[in-house]
Formats: structure tokens, sequence, C-alpha cells
């Protein structure tokens, strides 16, 4: 019989999550790699943000209509709650929530951000990253790479523009692509010529990235017949997910790859922007980082746009795609593409696991 070790999310799992704190046993270690922290701040770290991801829904309630988004401000170690205008502001402070003043509603931010996807079309230019809304400023922010502002990017930039706020901000040269590999042996699973990462254990099977998704039969990490896609959509999503059979059985854990204890799910919890998150994959195993922005747009390139994507500075490299980012033992996402690579640094963007599945009618394998 094979074990199949990887992680997932319950489409149900909105449910409340034990009072522990999601800092998990080993995970510490890590993230004092990639933080330049010690086990003991980590461990204050983790719990602080737990704190935070629990907090959140019951403040966005607090705040209402005047709701404009929220963050985890590390250096506080707080939720921030954005808020127009001073209504809800004693309401949302006796959560335990600090309140900032923003420009725009979130609902208003979100509007803007869908009728900037709709403006851009398909036609993008290669030097544009991708765009995302931006509590803080309540604008749309498009992201150029360096050295690469032209007259066709202008004059994107002002089309977008049209839709209300937009802003532009100069980011790496590199552009993003997808992290999915040609065949190597002994790892995680392979389906045609490609290999990729598992994200999340379901009942029946697991979630992965969708641009992986193939017709035919899915390989395991030793060769072994393992499954088939039941469904894939890229681009504009990235999400995938693979009934498996073949005697392979689905458990609720994400590997740690010796560097790390793996580490158990307990649930998909959403931590807020500004929360750490750790990503497992078969290329390049674990690295840990920070959420950075959420519901951006990436442009890989060739009319390829993925819309509502979670932004990282965790690293990652081809055959990574589709594996768990994961914030303590709540599962946040599965890998979609990036730029850099694990030895000079990068930035990688994951698809948001409870929409996978919603979308599937999935329920989270928990340990």
């Amino acid at each position: 019989m094979k074990v199949l070790l990887a992680a997932v999310l319950t489409a149900a799992a909105l449910t409340a999550p034990t009072a522990q704190a999601l800092a998990v046993p080993g995970q510490a270690a890590a993230m004092q790699r990639d933080f330049g922290l010690n086990e003991q701040q980590m461990q204050q770290r983790l719990a602080a943000e737990t704190s935070a991801a629990k907090l959140l829904p019951a403040a966005q309630k607090a705040a209402g209509a005047a709701f404009g988004g929220a963050w985890y401000d590390a250096a506080t170690q707080k939720l921030v709650v954005g808020i127009v205008g001073q209504d809800h502001v004693a309401a949302v402070r006796a959560t335990g929530a600090q309140v900032t003043a923003v420009p725009v509603t979130e609902k208003v931010l979100d509007q803007r951000k869908a009728a900037v996807d709709k403006l851009a079309g398909k036609a993008v230019p290669a030097a544009v990253s991708g765009w995302a809304a931006d509590p803080k400023t309540g604008t749309v922010v498009v992201n150029v790479q360096a050295g690469k502002r032209s007259k066709a990017v202008d004059a994107f930039v002002a089309k977008l523009a049209k839709a209300g706020a937009v802003t532009v901000k100069e980011v790496a040269a590199q552009a993003p692509r997808t992290f999915a590999a040609g065949t190597v042996g002994g790892d995680p699973y392979y389906v045609s010529n490609i290999r990729c990462s598992i994200g999340f254990s379901v009942q029946g099977g697991y979630v992965t990235a969708g641009h992986c998704g193939r017709s035919g039969i899915v390989r395991g990490w030793d060769g072994s017949d393992q499954g088939s896609f039941q469904g894939w959509s890229f681009p504009d999503n990235d999400y995938a997910w693979v009934a498996t059979g073949y005697g392979w059985w689905n458990v609720g854990v994400v590997l740690g790859w010796g560097q790390v204890s793996d580490q158990l799910v307990r649930g998909s919890w959403e931590a807020p922007i500004g929360s750490s998150v750790c990503r497992s994959g078969s290329t390049s195993h674990w690295h840990c980082g920070t959420i950075l922005a959420k519901n951006e747009t990436v442009n890989y390139g060739n009319g390829q746009l993925f819309y509502g994507a979670t932004k990282t500075n965790v690293c990652a490299e081809p055959g990574d795609s589709g594996g768990s980012f994961i914030t303590g033992d709540q599962a946040q996402g599965v890998t979609s593409g990036g730029w850099g690579n694990c030895s000079s640094g990068g930035e990688t963007w994951f698809q948001p696991v409870n929409e996978i599945l919603q979308t599937y009618h999935l329920t989270l394998q928990t340990a």
C-alpha cells in the first residue's frame, strides 16, 4: 500500500478551529531560516497571526458596509482594519482590532478591480506582470517590470484608469511563469510529460494547480498509477482536483521533506495580508515568507491571465506547481507560478484553496 502524504482543506473548513495557536512543532525551524528569527520569536509571531486570522470575521462584521479591507501589521502584531468614515470605528475597536482610515470600501475597490480586469482583456503588454487591489491606497496597482516602461505600457495603464484610481509600481524585471516541470524521477506526481506537486488532500483525492491538468492517468511519486483529473481550470483560475484510487489514500498532511516535521492540516482559515506563510513543493521543498497581496491578476503572457491570486515573497521553482501553501496548520492555497528561484529569491502566487473546495464541492481532509 502506498501512502499519499499531501495536505488539504475542506470546503466546509470555515468552522471555528481549535483554540491552539497556528504554531506547529518543527515549523519554526524553516521559518527561522527564512525570516532570520529564533524559534521563540517565530512561535510568538505565529500566535499573534493566529489571533488576527480568527479576529477578522468579527471585525469585518462590526465594520459593516464601511469595511475597507484588512491586513496584519507585523510591527504591532495586530490586525488592522480599514474603515471609511467614523460610524463603525468604535465597534471595530471593541473587537480588539486596530482601525485606520482608507479612501474606499472593499466593495468599491473590488468593483474597481473587476472593471480593470474587464478593460485589460487578454492583450496585456509583456512588461506588465499583473495588477492588484490595494486597500491601503484604494487604488488598483499595476506592476510594471523594472526598466521596461514604454509607450505601449503607458497606453495600457491609461486604458485601465477609466475604471477609477490606478497607480503604477515598479517590480522585479523578471516575468511571472508557471512552475510545472519536465519529468524527473522520484517526486510527487506526473501526468503526460510534466511533473507537478500535490496541494492538499480532500476526501477522495487532492487539489492542485489547474495548469497541470491533463487527460490520462496520473502517476504517483513511485511511478505507479494514482488516479485522474476530475476537473481543471487555467487560465483565469489555476485550480484542479485529482480523484485517487489504485490503493492510494489521502491524509491531512503537508510534507516537511526532512527540513521540518510533516505538517498536520486542521482547517482553512484564511490568513490576512502581512501574515507568514510556508510552501511545500517537490522541487525546492520547504520555504517560508509573507503574504504580500490578494486578489491580484497575474500576467503569464500570451493572453494567459490568472485572476484572484494571492502574492507572496516565498520562492519556488519548476515542479513546485500545485504544492501546498500553509500557515501553521491552516491551508491557504496551491502554488501557481512566479519569478526567480530559491537560490537568488523571488515571488510566488497561489490559488486560494477555499475557492477550489467550493467550486468542486470538495471536503478538506484534516488531521
